[in-house]
């Protein structure tokens, strides 16, 4: 049998039980695909990033979901980073990370914030029906429409394309009630993984958009504090001008309808987008991996710490 150590860590957030909870497991050469999807399944977050050794950067990055293996994962990077940073095994600096198709450039700052490269920034216009998307999140058409003159839905891309949906006020925001199927087959229609609806109206005096994202296709409904779709929004409004020159990074937050409040911060200059954001550990333990290829795919969680 093999051990290994084994973290979940919440994202975004500098509170625990905040933000976008990840999987991290630090020390993975060496573990067979099959045990990769085991642990990532056993330990039960939308995203789990394995670390290994890379001859090409200064470490290369795998995710799984409790589904499988996908090739991104912007808030379990930020995990994994925050992770060696703290144990001491990456000082403050810029770094290369290799993930499935691409590397990506990353930066740790003197006080553990995490800057994850996204990449070039696309946009698709789109011609939707108001009455049609105002139906699959149960909001009035109204809410879409007001602000629908100035800030158009699109499908917007900074590494993975969302259906972006501007709603005018946050009452209308907390007031969604989704109905999955349809938003799931809206973005399959559109070639976009979630719908992320958002209002520049926040909770927060700092924040500067609050979103909610919608991903069906994942199997997770509604997750909080999304990164990549974080990302793609601030680009977009970016690009759209309606941002104060003032505003340096912007400030998305998201996750409190699922009482998991965190903000991601957005460097883009609406051409491409950067994420970052602070990481806290909420479970740092060991957990038994059986042989890759053994029968019992039972694994045994040890020696956990809150």
């Amino acid at each position: 049998m093999d051990t290994r150590d084994v973290l979940l860590v919440d994202s975004f957030t500098a509170e625990p039980m905040a933000g976008n909870p990840a999987g991290v497991v630090p020390d993975a050469d060496g573990l067979a695909d099959d045990q990769l999807a085991a642990i990532a399944a056993e330990l039960g977050a939308s995203a789990t990033a394995f670390v290994f050794d890379s001859t090409r950067a200064d470490r290369r990055l795998r995710f799984f979901t409790p589904g499988g293996e996908t090739d991104r994962s912007d808030h379990a990077a930020v995990a994994a980073f925050t992770t060696l940073f703290e144990r001491g095994r990456l000082d403050a600096g810029e770094y290369e990370m290799e993930t499935i198709g691409q590397t990506r450039e990353v930066e740790i700052t003197d006080d553990g914030t995490v800057w994850v490269e996204q990449g070039a920034a696309r946009f698709e216009a789109l011609s939707l029906d108001y009455d049609e998307v105002a139906d699959t999140l149960g909001v009035d058409a109204a809410t879409l429409q007001d602000i629908g003159a100035d800030m158009p839905m699109v499908v917007a891309d900074t590494g993975e394309p969302w259906l972006l949906v501007p709603i005018n006020y946050f009452e209308h925001v907390s007031r969604i009630d989704p109905e999955f199927q349809a938003i799931g087959a809206l973005c399959d229609r559109v070639e976009a993984a979630g719908l992320y609806a958002f209002t520049f109206d926040t909770v927060g005096g700092q924040s500067t958009l609050h979103g909610r994202g919608f991903v069906p296709s994942r199997g997770v409904g509604e997750e909080p504090v999304i990164g990549a779709a974080a990302g793609a929004c601030a680009a977009f409004v970016r690009r759209e001008g309606a941002l104060d020159d003032t505003i340096e990074h912007v400030v998305v937050e998201g996750g409190h309808f699922l009482d998991r409040p965190g903000t991601v911060r957005v460097d883009t200059d609406g051409l491409e987008a950067w994420v970052g954001g602070r990481a806290v550990t909420t479970m740092d333990g060991s957990m038994t991996v059986p042989e890759a290829d053994a029968d019992d795919d039972i694994i045994e969680i040890l020696e956990q710490n809150g």
